[in-house]
């Protein structure tokens, strides 16, 4: 088995550029061009063995398509359009060539659907397999989707269910627990393994945004962090309804509705785009497109709460995944 300490750098380096536009790499940095009118956008993610990814869940084509998707996600949320990636790699000598090999491959699979190549990056020994991605993006001033936007009286709406990516987790921990229809398993573990930025809306967005700023973030650590964090940002709340929130089919009948509501909220790792909208652009958008749902609506109260059938639930963020929760 090849090794990394095998190849050593300059003949890893010449591997990984093959993954690289040619007259992109090769100097101490990139030269990428910006469309006139447009600003840059910056975003970083990073993903750590043993914390958002290992071989029980995860390939590593897999974890390639995981890192490329966390950041092209966070340029969706944001309305700019992806420009390149860079990779920064942290890995123990005693990782195996065809492992990183075929995570670039899914690095590539990802943003290859997105026009976006992989343009620089860096390299050294660790004792974990660490990835760290910055994505870049471009997106005119005017079109930049913000936290702060959500105005009393916007609706919430998202781009797809909520909790598939915890349910596919759960699968893959517990394969013995397999729900009743294979399809809807197998479903559950694209969704986690393999999550499609929401890149896809934006062109959907320009034309209510020459109206008026919209508010957004993506629910790629839950869909209540999502909610609440563009209420805190916007001075505002927000009223959900529990009925409302599009869940994973056979998600309620495997796990039970409570359990299935808990995941919807706080299960993380969708990539859906939550978004605060005027109301005639959150019913076209509904319209529009199959996968829109609108769940509430935004609140001149402070609270953050959920109608589930008559019981009112808080929302908070810190039911969901924290790095240094305890």
């Amino acid at each position: 088995m090849l090794t990394l300490q095998d190849l050593g750098e300059h003949a890893l380096l010449q591997r990984l550029h093959r993954f690289c536009p040619p007259n992109l790499i090769g100097d101490d940095g990139a030269v990428l061009p910006l469309q006139p009118g447009h600003k840059l956008v910056v975003t970083t993610d990073v993903l750590v063995e043993n914390v958002h990814f290992s071989d029980q869940t995860t390939s590593g084509f897999d974890v390639g398509w995981r890192a490329a998707a966390a950041n092209l996600s966070d340029l969706a949320a944001m309305g700019a359009e992806p420009v390149g990636l860079t990779v920064g790699l942290s890995l123990p000598p005693t990782t195996p060539w065809d492992w990183l090999g075929t995570v670039y491959q899914g690095l590539i699979a990802c943003s290859q659907q997105y026009q976006t190549a992989i343009v620089g990056g860096d390299l050294t020994r660790g004792p974990i397999a660490t990835l760290a991605i910055t994505a870049l993006g471009q997106v005119q001033l005017s079109q930049v989707l913000q936290r702060s936007a959500a105005q009393v009286g916007d609706r919430l709406l998202v781009t797809g269910v909520h909790g598939a990516s915890r349910a596919g987790l759960e699968l893959l921990l517990h394969p013995d627990r397999a729900p009743a229809s294979p399809e809807h398993g197998t479903a559950w573990i694209a969704a986690h393994q393999r999550p499609q930025p929401r890149l896809d809306l934006l062109p959907w967005l320009r034309p209510w945004q020459a109206q008026r700023a919209i508010a957004a973030m993506d629910s790629s650590d839950g869909l209540a962090d999502a909610v609440v964090q563009i209420c805190r940002a916007s001075g505002v709340g927000a009223k959900l309804l529990a009925d409302a929130i599009p869940i994973p089919l056979g998600l309620a009948a495997w796990v039970g509705p409570e359990q299935t509501l808990n995941w919807a909220l706080y299960g993380g790792e969708d990539f859906e785009l939550v978004l605060a909208l005027p109301l005639a652009a959150a019913i076209a958008l509904q319209d529009q497109i199959a996968t829109a749902t609108i769940i509430g609506e935004i609140t001149p109260e402070p609270e953050v709460i959920v109608d589930n059938g008559g019981e009112t639930l808080e929302l908070t963020q810190a039911s969901g995944f924290q790095h240094f929760n305890a």
